[in-house]
């Protein structure tokens, strides 16, 4: 398993354009420019591992916000400053950070500095305190609800799961994010986790999913070759080899990262020589196994940077010593042997009791407690759904009970008008019209017959003329002459006689052409002797005749509803009905329903 590096310094590190390099680093040089120059130069020096540089840059960097008295630049300048010092130089510019973030009560900030932390502690092997700063950091993540860091603390949480064997839970972790564009936009981080990805799955021997990634990430080098990158890849491409069998082939690619990785002093070494160590013993070159695997303890020394298999590698040193008689060499790699193993139990026991307690517990949880509120959402949707839908019930029932019930009385009404129509027609055999009974505004009483309109609708099986104010028709008579009156009159017992208003598309412009006057007579005697407008005088008429008709004539009721509108004088049936069922207050269908019914009675 490498060492891998850390997803959240790549998060908080604002920036990786090497916009410039400097030639030279003194102040005067610096000071032309911005806080995002001196980052992107400082990272410039810090990745080509020119450590004076990079320090410089991050010194003068504080400097320059400290006098400027900036204090979110600042907290910038010790991110920066602690990634080229040692361990107690770096821990004290991060608890620098803690102490600003807590004045400010920054819970971002102070989430930022726990990860930092937690990484530092995890690059010097000290996985214990690594693990406790995550989880401080995780917690102000989680108060301020930034997804950002909370997802890099997932991340690195991963890491962890792999030093103590979860490698299955971490690829899971880093499958998601290296296939979420969100967390892995940038190219280097998206490299970074599948190489994460591929350690996971050659340590549970998923080796054919772990040579499809392999591949996909050289493929993704072609363009833009990143020789850290790089390496990495030769490192699990010989791991690959190396578990497939193929010594070779893994001995060619792990010798390349060896001399890749030894010459910057990466940590990564270590678990590179244990891997040669490995192809070595499988080659039965065991001396140089133990030249590797001796090489590897000399690196542990020195970096303290320690993994479970290293246990093997001890008791193989203590094996070919004793095989060689060396007693000096087996008592010192006993010695080293209890060293390691105490900080392998201590980490490995700390990190397999905390991790689930401290991470996982409180994950599980969370995602309880997220489906218990997931759970009483559907209740509340399922709840809020029935009630919707009782209601709507309710609605169609009350709108039912409401349609049946006007269709009940539309009936009554239905049944009256055929009635007082059907009796009417046999008890009185004509109509007769006294003009001279309208001017007294005496009562009449309109004698119908089969071939005879209606005079005006009636209403209760009573005929009524509504006697009209004298001041009204004092002034009719004052405004038009008498014989006018008379003949307009005559012309309109003519007009109603004949059945002329089903002619279509009568006008009062039309019908007073037709009686020889004009339109303000001919409206104002309609209005005063019939007792409304023309329009309402015309649909009376039209619909008075056919209630009769619809009654009468059988034939007439068993043509279309279009051809009985036409007939009638209307442009549709659409006009038709609406004008029936507001003259009677009854539908067409039921009117007509209703007389079918009373035949066959």
């Amino acid at each position: 398993m490498m060492r891998l590096k850390f997803w959240i310094l790549l998060f908080l590190s604002l920036g990786f354009d090497y916009i410039f390099a400097q030639n030279t680093l003194n102040e005067d040089v610096l000071r032309k420019y911005n806080y995002t120059e001196l980052r992107d130069s400082f990272y410039d020096y810090y990745n080509s591992d020119k450590v004076v540089e990079s320090k410089a840059i991050a010194s003068f960097y504080i400097k320059k916000a400290k006098h400027e008295r900036n204090d979110e630049q600042i907290t910038q300048g010790y991110i920066i400053a602690h990634l080229s010092e040692n361990f107690n130089n770096a821990i004290r510019y991060l608890d620098s950070m803690i102490i600003m973030s807590k004045k400010s009560s920054n819970n971002i900030s102070m989430a930022k500095v726990y990860l930092l932390k937690g990484n530092l502690y995890y690059k010097y092997d000290k996985l214990k305190f690594s693990l406790d700063n995550y989880i401080l950091g995780l917690k102000y993540a989680k108060i301020n609800k930034n997804q950002e860091l909370i997802d890099a603390t997932n991340m690195n949480i991963a890491y962890l799961n792999c030093y103590i064997g979860k490698n299955l839970e971490a690829a899971r972790t880093f499958r998601y994010y290296l296939y979420n564009g969100k967390f892995t936009a940038d190219k280097y981080q998206q490299d970074q986790t599948r190489v994460s990805l591929v350690n996971c799955y050659l340590e549970i021997n998923k080796l054919d999913s772990a040579a499809i990634f392999i591949n996909e990430g050289l493929k993704s080098l072609r363009l833009n070759k990143n020789q850290y990158t790089l390496n990495q890849y030769l490192y699990l491409s010989g791991v690959l080899d190396l578990k497939r069998g193929k010594y070779e082939d893994a001995k060619e690619n792990l010798l390349k990262s060896y001399n890749y990785f030894s010459n910057i002093n990466d940590t990564n070494v270590n678990y590179i020589l244990y891997s040669l160590g490995k192809v070595y013993c499988r080659l039965g070159e065991n001396n140089k196994a133990f030249e590797y695997f001796t090489l590897l303890d000399s690196n542990v020394k020195k970096n303290s940077v320690t993994f479970l298999e290293l246990r093997e590698v001890y008791m193989y040193l203590i094996n070919y010593s004793k095989q060689k008689d060396d007693k000096e060499k087996q008592l010192y790699f006993i010695d080293r042997f209890f060293k390691v193993d105490k900080k392998l139990d201590e980490q490995f026991r700390y990190l397999s009791m905390e991790l689930p307690r401290k991470y996982d517990t409180p994950k599980l949880l969370e995602e309880k407690e997220s489906i218990i509120s997931d759970l009483e959402n559907r209740k509340i949707i399922l709840y809020s759904s029935i009630s919707i839908l009782l209601l709507l019930l309710l609605l169609v029932l009350y709108l039912y009970y409401k349609s049946k019930k006007t269709e009940k009385r539309q009936i009554k009404i239905a049944q009256d008008l055929i009635n007082s129509i059907a009796k009417r027609n046999l008890e009185i055999p004509d109509i007769v019209v006294d003009v001279a009974s309208f001017q007294k505004n005496e009562l009449i009483e309109p004698k119908l017959s089969f071939n005879k309109l209606e005079k005006q609708f009636i209403d209760d099986d009573q005929t009524k003329i509504i006697k009209l104010p004298k001041e009204i028709e004092d002034k009719t008579i004052k405004t038009i002459p008498e014989d006018v009156i008379q003949s307009i009159l005559k012309e309109l017992e003519n007009f109603e006689s004949n059945n002329l208003f089903l002619k279509k598309g009568i006008t009062l412009v039309s019908l007073a052409k037709g009686m020889k006057t004009n339109t303000t007579y001919l409206s104002e005697i309609i209005n005063t002797h019939k007792g409304k407008n023309f329009a309402r005088y015309l649909n009376d008429l039209r619909i008075e005749y056919a209630l009769n008709k619809l009654i009468m004539d059988k034939r007439f009721r068993s043509y279309k509803l279009s051809v009985i509108a036409e007939e009638l004088g209307y442009n549709n049936e659409q006009a038709f009905s609406l004008a029936f069922k507001k003259k009677t207050g009854t539908s067409l269908s039921i009117y007509l329903k209703e007389i079918e019914k009373a035949n066959n009675f």
